[in-house]
């Protein structure tokens, strides 16, 4: 289902929110968060900069919170981490006097809370979000309990899509997506237009220019010019060992080592490990100068949470926490295309009434 999105009024729960980004995508198209659960303490110190009028409180650790306490929605949104998954056999689990389905398969992870607040709540419509290696995990195995849960078990109709973010950031970032919908709507991947491959932005929209037409930001710039700090370059000592441990590994004819990028580049994969030396992003200073780290706030524009230029999200925490979370989130622009294509099937469904949901 295609054309324009008008704004919608439905409801979401946000889980394993880290920094929100599957939250900015849902309230692109008029969503309204309900509930908010984030375990880290500084991840929802971000959350919150970010969200200051809300009205709920952040829960922790969403294994200890019953689904009854969840209030309802039409949309459950949630990047749960991938966790090792049980698929014994049923006639096993039956010998052994075991559950079956999900609440076995599934139990000790966060998916299995997922599941039984789906099971609880029956919302229209999830969205699920993991790395592209979950299709691979353990041979597999665990993407099909997954699927099999929200299938068989939960009664969902899914689709599932891997969306490099290359269209829409300049970064290579394979991320899969499930959407599930409580009633057949015809909803499909399929259709979702991206960009076309090698058209998208490069990295020019993600540096600070540092000719003076951006506000200064400190500690990431300082100066009239607003030259980057150079808190963020590379010590000769983690340059050097940079560029001896990428000789030696290309010497063995493994493709490990840094990765320089410039103005026209597209980045690798941001990752949570960024703090420790920045080496899959590096900013090429031209020869015979160091190169430096992105910033927090170059972060953010790389994931999205900023356009070109914008200084708009609040990162209150320290540079390492700031690059842990942009390396753990989504890309927002990615979670907006799919909330846009997801809309008109979430608007569209009844809501039983007995179940109480919100229309």
């Amino acid at each position: 289902m295609t054309g324009t999105i008008r704004k919608s009024n439905f409801t979401f729960i946000d889980l394993v929110a880290g920094i929100g980004g599957l939250r900015r995508g849902f309230e692109s198209v008029g969503g309204r968060c309900v509930f908010t659960s984030e375990w880290n303490r500084f991840a929802v110190k971000t959350y919150q900069a970010n969200n200051p009028r809300d009205t709920h409180e952040i829960a922790g650790d969403i294994t200890q919170v019953a689904a009854e306490e969840i209030p309802a929605h039409d949309v459950l949104l949630a990047g749960f981490p991938c966790q090792p998954f049980s698929i014994a056999g049923v006639s096993k689990k039956n010998a052994l006097g075991r559950l079956h389905g999900f609440q076995d398969e599934t139990q000790g992870t966060l998916f299995f809370d997922v599941a039984r607040i789906l099971e609880h709540h029956r919302p229209k419509a999830f969205l699920l979000e993991n790395v592209k290696n979950l299709l691979s995990h353990d041979k597999g195995n665990t993407f099909k309990v997954i699927c099999r849960t929200l299938t068989e078990e939960l009664g969902y109709t899914i689709d599932t899509r891997v969306i490099d973010a290359k269209s829409f950031v300049p970064q290579h970032r394979e991320r899969i997506f499930i959407a599930g919908f409580r009633e057949d709507t015809g909803f499909g991947f399929g259709d979702l237009v991206l960009g076309e491959p090698g058209q998208g932005p490069r990295m020019n929209a993600v540096f600070h220019p540092e000719d003076g037409s951006e506000r200064v930001e400190q500690p990431f710039t300082t100066g009239r010019g607003g030259k980057v700090s150079d808190k963020y370059v590379l010590s000769d000592k983690l340059w050097s060992y940079l560029q001896t441990y990428a000789a030696k590994h290309k010497a063995k004819g493994n493709g490990f080592g840094f990765g320089l990028v410039g103005a026209d580049s597209v980045a690798r994969t941001l990752s949570a490990r960024y703090y420790k030396d920045g080496s899959e992003i590096l900013v090429d200073r031209g020869k015979g100068r160091n190169p430096r780290r992105l910033t927090p706030r170059e972060c953010a524009r790389l994931m999205g949470y900023d356009g070109p230029g914008e200084q708009k999200f609040v990162i209150p925490v320290s540079d390492t926490q700031a690059y842990k979370q942009f390396g753990n989130s989504v890309v927002v622009p990615v979670v907006e295309a799919v909330a846009t294509h997801m809309a008109p099937h979430i608007v569209r469904q009844e809501v039983p009434e007995e179940l109480g949901a919100v229309a």
